[in-house]
């Protein structure tokens, strides 16, 4: 699902019906709705706001993680009775059309992948602002009209998807995100979510730990234990990480930003096409060339009179040119309506077969 913008905009359907279902049972059911309320409003505030189609990249990871395990944990921790089981018996009608772990885990790599590409600060990703990692207040690449925020639990399952790869370069900054928007709503429990506070901690301090931070790494599982005392093997990590300091002490220099990024073998030219991605394409001297026109072309053809064709120059070394409105809106949905069922995941060369590859997740 997530290799593909058609096949969000048709989990973001499925996920109006689900929408449906809730609304009924909170018709019927009076007692212990506050916390399915709160979910309720959440996600319908969410649809109420969305673009149609949906191109916002943290709208897609957050609507594919909710489908995939939000629901879930809703649909089934609510008391089994009479008035539920239409709701449940509707969201497994609809569980072959919902999103498995795997897409998650896609959409979660999208996310990085759209970091690294355009070097984007994380906090402000978190805050649904596109913004340069040099200049997290400006160099703003990209902006939704309404902006798509993200959960603690959002954040956790990114991170996690990171540290799983062992991928410390990722997980960090996205736990970080995670731990503090978990310490500002500790004692707030939500159904939904998969992670908690002490998890996010846990996954954090050993990921600090793996990238050579012990001291860090011992803070954060200090702090763990404060919260799950109970918890044998962090308590046996706090012990080994203050046995390491006491033999090497201030042995611990490496910090994140020293984190090498994962190497993409794949990708010789990855530092030349991300360098471009990140100065947008552009090129002054072509919108001031008086050659670079917008004209209406009738190719000598005598249909066309009296309805030319709309061209654009695009550019003339290679010649380039866009025509604007080659077929109506009505047809492009046609055309796309016939085409949606018969979309598979695109694969490359692989010796003398053809595999998918991660890094190319078009259908």
């Amino acid at each position: 699902m997530f290799s593909s913008m058609t096949s969000v905009q048709q989990a973001g359907s499925t996920e109006k019906i689900l929408l449906q279902h809730l609304s009924n049972y909170i018709e019927q059911e009076t007692d212990r709705l506050n916390d399915l309320k709160r979910f309720y409003e959440k996600v319908n505030s969410i649809h109420r706001a969305l673009d149609t189609p949906i191109e916002d990249p943290i709208v897609a990871y957050t609507l594919i993680k909710r489908l995939q395990s939000e629901w879930t944990n809703v649909v089934y921790s609510i008391e089994a009775n009479e008035n539920i089981q239409e709701m449940k018996d509707g969201y497994e009608n609809l569980r072959k059309e919902l999103p498995i772990i795997k897409d998650v885990e896609g959409a979660a790599k999208a996310l990085m992948r759209l970091q690294d590409v355009y070097s984007l600060n994380v906090h402000g990703m978190v805050k649904g602002m596109f913004h340069g990692k040099s200049s997290p207040d400006g160099n703003h690449l990209y902006g939704a009209p309404h902006l798509p925020t993200m959960s603690a639990d959002d954040c956790f399952q990114i991170g996690k998807v990171a540290y799983d790869m062992e991928d410390y370069y990722h997980s960090i900054p996205w736990l970080e995100e995670a731990v503090n928007l978990f310490r500002g709503s500790y004692g707030n429990w939500f159904t939904e979510d998969e992670g908690s506070l002490e998890d996010a901690l846990d996954y954090l301090a050993f990921s600090y730990y793996k990238a050579g931070n012990v001291s860090y790494a011992l803070d954060l599982s200090r702090e763990c234990l404060l919260y799950d005392p109970d918890n044998r093997r962090v308590a046996q990590n706090v012990a080994k990480y203050e046995q390491i300091l006491y033999e090497k002490p201030g042995g611990d220099e490496i910090e994140e930003a020293k984190l090498p990024r994962p190497n993409v073998t794949h990708l010789q030219t990855r530092d030349l096409y991300e360098g471009l991605c990140q100065t947008l394409g552009f090129q002054p001297w072509s919108y001031e060339d008086p050659r670079m026109l917008c004209t209406y072309d009738t190719n000598h053809n005598p249909y066309l009179i009296l309805q030319p064709i709309k061209k654009e120059m695009v550019s003339l070394r290679p010649y380039v040119v866009l025509y604007h409105d080659f077929v109506s809106d009505v047809e492009a949905e046609k055309i796309k309506g016939l085409a949606a069922p018969w979309l598979h995941r695109s694969v490359v060369a692989s010796g003398e077969k053809q595999a998918e590859a991660e890094y190319r997740i078009s259908k």
